[in-house]
């Protein structure tokens, strides 16, 4: 009789901890950072680490405290590239203090390069235009436009990557699905 007592509390005990660590569906986590996360050096895959940012209290009960680990994965990665292509980062969360969860996806996207290119190759061509007809008249202000405009490019190419970047310490948003 005692036997069977002590296994219906150890199963009314274990019951109890699966409620209490079941985190459901809509709860929003703020995770902090505990690594930088940037889309030219990250790669799909990736497990990133952080810690709980705010207590996690679920049917009055605390779940996971400020400071506890979490652990999250890289769900896609997509570098800059020099005059086109916009970088992006997307995260998931995965774990909350040893518990599994699934998040909905954080997702930062880079800027684009399209008003900048254009304003340095064509800002570029006018100033080649400028001083090749200073230079040269009209046949040098032809020649100028077409090396400004180069030049223009040629600067926008060794300047262009607009990655994305969360530094350490960043604080997110996941919501629990």
């Amino acid at each position: 009789m005692r036997r069977l007592i002590t296994v219906c509390l150890a199963f009314c005990g274990v019951a109890w901890l699966a409620q209490a660590a079941e985190i459901p569906e809509g709860t929003l986590v703020r995770v902090r950072l505990g690594q930088t996360i940037s889309s030219d050096k990250a790669r799909s895959g990736d497990m990133w680490a952080g810690t709980v940012a705010e207590k996690i209290v679920v049917r009055g009960k605390t779940v996971a405290r400020r400071g506890d680990p979490v652990e999250g994965r890289v769900v896609e990665a997509k570098a800059s590239g020099r005059l086109s292509g916009t970088a992006l980062l997307e995260l998931q969360l995965v774990s909350i203090h040893g518990i599994h969860v699934v998040s909905d996806t954080y997702s930062s996207e880079g800027g684009s390069h399209k008003g900048r290119d254009a304003k340095a190759a064509g800002g570029g061509a006018v100033a080649g235009a400028i001083i090749g007809a200073i230079a040269g008249g009209g046949k040098g202000a032809a020649i100028g436009l077409g090396a400004g405009a180069a030049a223009g490019t040629a600067g926008a190419a060794a300047t262009g990557k607009k990655d994305v970047s969360l530094r350490v310490e960043t604080i997110l948003d996941f919501t629990i699905r």
